[in-house]
């Protein structure tokens, strides 16, 4: 019988903390067998919103890790980081110092955040982004929200403001980014964009934009000199975001 989609591992090498003994090759004990079947059978009735972060994080340490009691791992991730959207943002080595968390529970983890970008982005790239403004704050959020250093990035836009390019521009510490507005403005004029929004987040959560961040904003902003528009510039916290235009800041 072709194994379900749980049971199937990943391409990565196996992890090399257990929380068992390994078993031997192919055999899951029947306990876990039924637990893993039980919580398959929920996210299938009932999706995500039936199972809390570490129970939806167990079910993807079953991709990586195939034979091996999952529960007490995704404990651990969900009580080191917060949340299973900090699960997949944290950086690969600080998720490596993690009990369990080897290689291929790290790569999975890390695949699965790639995707979560890629479909994002999917929904904004090559669209008219003003007629579509909250799938362009979504993007911005799976992206930049749960980050633990500062990401400086532009969204280039044509002259019917559709997303031709989004680019990371910079990345700093955990309260500072390094910006030169003249590099903004020169990969502009490279694009031959006509617009542009920027969006920074703040590690620390809290996105009321600080003096450097308005300071910097107007510098970029002298391009509309050269017929390119600075539409806004949002800057991404955890949980809420501050849009300069509607702030008045722009």
């Amino acid at each position: 019988m072709v194994p379900s989609f749980a049971e199937r591992p990943l391409p990565f090498d196996s992890d090399e903390v257990a929380e068992v003994a390994p078993l031997p090759k192919g055999r899951v004990p029947s306990y876990m067998a039924d637990h893993r079947r039980r919580l398959r059978e929920r996210f299938l009735a009932g999706g995500a919103e039936a199972m809390p972060d570490y129970e939806l994080l167990e079910l993807l340490l079953f991709l990586a890790v195939p034979r091996q009691d999952m529960k007490p791992l995704a404990r651990r991730l969900i009580d080191a980081f917060g949340d299973l959207n900090r699960v997949l943002a944290a950086p690969i080595p600080r998720l490596s110092e993690i009990e369990g968390a080897g290689p291929a529970v790290v790569g999975a983890l890390k695949v699965v955040e790639a995707v979560a970008h890629r479909m994002a982005r999917a929904r904004v790239i090559a669209r008219p982004v003003l007629s579509g403004w909250e799938p362009l704050l979504d993007y911005c959020r799976t992206v930049m929200a749960h980050r633990d250093t500062e990401m400086f990035r532009v969204l280039f836009l044509d002259r019917r403001n559709v997303l031709i390019a989004d680019e990371a521009q910079a990345r700093g510490t955990v309260d500072h980014v390094p910006v030169y507005p003249r590099e903004v403005v020169k990969r502009a004029l490279e694009l031959n964009a006509s617009a542009l929004i920027l969006v920074h987040n703040h590690p620390s959560g809290d996105p009321t934009p600080s003096e450097a961040d308005i300071a910097m904003t107007a510098r970029i902003e002298a391009a509309a000199a050269l017929d390119i528009l600075l539409h806004d510039h949002l800057v991404i916290g955890k949980s809420r975001e501050t849009s300069f235009r509607a702030e008045g800041l722009i």
